[in-house]
């Protein structure tokens, strides 16, 4: 007979206190996303239950320094509309990551999150930074190597 596993509350709590820190540098923007929302949903854990919220916290740090595969920076548009006549802007993939990388790199991730209100608990445990510091030093977080076999060594 085969046994469910079912997520609880102490390994809610137990996933609650646990943190990985990710080295974004030359790293690709889509493949460092997926493994980040594996990791914030927790499906990297044997008792992954989709309605509790099981996922670690993931810091994200050197977001600036993160890379694009193929032609991306200048190809890929980001619009949105402001709500008024003549409000809708464009931005190209290559702008936002000058203007703002933590917005890019967050808005990767929350897009392969589920859309429901869990993902917003999940979202609010992923914490990027553009440089290499970073203030959760009190969590004790562990190093997360990502694996991209593309890096650039």
């Amino acid at each position: 007979m085969t046994k469910t596993t079912i997520a609880n509350v102490e390994t809610h709590a137990a996933a609650m206190n646990s943190w990985h820190v990710v080295d974004a540098t030359d790293q690709t923007l889509g493949r460092m996303a997926t493994e980040v929302a594996t990791i914030l949903m927790g499906k990297h854990r044997p008792d992954y239950t989709p309605n509790i919220l099981v996922g670690e916290g993931v810091i994200i740090t050197n977001a600036t320094k993160i890379r694009m595969s193929g032609n991306k920076a200048v190809t890929r548009v980001y619009t949105k509309y402001t709500g008024y006549a003549g409000g809708l802007r464009s931005t190209t993939m290559g702008e936002y990551l000058e203007n703002n990388p933590v917005e890019l790199v967050t808005n990767a991730v929350r897009r392969m999150l589920p859309k429901n209100k869990l993902a917003r608990r999940m979202i609010a445990r992923l914490k990027v930074y553009p440089g290499a510091e970073h203030p959760h030093g009190a969590q004790k977080p562990q190093d997360l190597q990502v694996s991209d076999p593309n890096a650039q060594s």
